[in-house]
């Protein structure tokens, strides 16, 4: 993991504008014209402590992944905080205000998502640099999940399949030319209606064997951990 540097007011400030002042280059920019001087010159502050904050720009992207992680988690929160929505409205929410975060930012999520295939790069989405980031995640889809009456096994899951459909819109929003990405949008729409449909037809005892099977592709696979297991049993509903 990336170093931190201790937490004053003015720290948390200087640190702040460094991030802001970073990002508002990568947009105009792009990540990899972009030099740690330009970053330090922008945020009126010595290159020194620029490199205090972060010691690279690939730290300066990981406390950007922890803002938009956080900010997606706010927003999910207060979507399903009247507790009236049903599971399709619910994953609904959790997908559009992740789009809604990132809506400015596809250039920059473009030039990232290219180290998706390279495992121990530090901004691999699948690596270990980025797990902490990749478990919030998981954990806000979690929410989407809520007190569904499910079956543990399926209960256990779906947060994993929810975080990884979620990465697969992302890619389709960033090859999106449609006026501000409508496409996506309803293929949001449709997914989440589709999911919702497929999330019924699993409860059923009958498919019980097959979830066992699933869910054990999962855990070998090291995508479930153990916080995701705590969930009353549900009663299956009969063939």
């Amino acid at each position: 993991m990336f170093r931190t540097a201790p937490a004053t007011l003015k720290g948390e400030q200087t640190r702040a504008a460094i991030l802001a002042c970073a990002l508002e280059l990568f947009r105009e920019r792009g990540f990899d014209s972009t030099t740690m001087r330009e970053i330090a010159t922008r945020a009126n502050a010595a290159l020194g402590a620029a490199y205090y904050y972060f010691p690279s720009k690939e730290a300066i992207v990981q406390a950007y992944y922890d803002q938009v992680q956080s900010e997606h988690h706010r927003r999910v929160t207060e979507s399903l905080a009247s507790g009236t929505l049903d599971l399709k409205d619910r994953l609904r929410a959790a997908l559009h205000t992740k789009l809604d975060v990132v809506q400015n930012d596809r250039r920059l999520l473009g030039a990232l998502f290219r180290y998706s295939g390279e495992p121990d790069h530090a901004l691999s989405c699948f690596g270990a640099a980025t797990a902490g980031t990749r478990r919030q995640s998981i954990t806000t889809f979690a929410l989407v999940v809520g007190d569904e009456k499910l079956p543990n096994d399926l209960r256990e899951i779906l947060p994993v399949g929810f975080w990884a459909l979620h990465l697969g819109i992302l890619l389709y929003f960033l090859y999106d030319r449609s006026p501000e990405q409508a496409r996506t949008r309803k293929l949001v729409d449709g997914v989440c209606a589709l999911v919702a449909s497929m999330v019924t037809l699993t409860k059923s005892a009958l498919l019980k064997p097959v979830r066992g099977r699933l869910t054990a592709l999962v855990r070998e696979a090291g995508l479930v951990e153990a916080e995701h297991l705590a969930a009353p049993e549900f009663q299956e509903e009969q063939p």
